[in-house]
């Protein structure tokens, strides 16, 4: 994708988009199956996140190359990413396992969108213009979202904690 965006590929945009779109398909459809068959691993969980914030961001810093998207944007959303991925870092060495919210998978499926509209449509239209402002919405949104609700779960698992007799003691 980068490859066909950057380096002047015939026909470039249009086999970006295409290899775009086909490894966000089979990235949705591996979700789907490994759900689907009750095969969903920790492994998966940490993941399948990373490999979409590896494609997006990839994307994103070719668009912002090309002056299809505004850097602030880009920043936004990879900001956003690194932050949640670290938090999930966090979170796995406390043995807290978060899967995706349903306001991440729109966050996912709203970039994917943009991505996939701004690498197609050149120059982008209108309503273009209002996928990116709406994707930046809902990434703000879902890390917030991701934050307080790791948070909770912080304050749930130090409550518990708490709450448990002390083995040592009962010995």
């Amino acid at each position: 994708m980068v490859v066909a965006l950057l380096d002047g590929t015939p026909n470039g945009d249009a086999l970006a988009a295409i290899v775009f779109a086909l490894a966000a398909l089979t990235d949705g459809l591996d979700g789907y199956i490994a759900r689907s068959r009750d095969s969903v691993t920790t492994f998966g969980k940490l993941m399948d996140p990373l490999a979409d914030k590896l494609l997006v961001t990839a994307a994103l810093v070719s668009l912002v190359s090309l002056n299809r998207l505004p850097a602030w944007v880009a920043m936004v959303i990879i900001a956003r990413e690194i932050a949640v991925t670290g938090l999930r870092s966090l979170a796995a060495d406390r043995g807290v396992i978060i899967a995706a919210s349903w306001m991440g998978k729109v966050k996912t499926v709203l970039q994917i969108a943009m991505v996939f509209a701004l690498i197609a449509f050149n120059p982008a239209p209108p309503a273009v213009d209002a996928l990116v402002y709406l994707a930046v919405l809902a990434t703000l949104i879902s890390g917030f979202d991701y934050f307080f609700g790791l948070r909770r779960r912080f304050a749930e698992q130090r409550s518990s904690e708490a709450g448990s007799p002390d083995r040592d003691s009962s010995v």
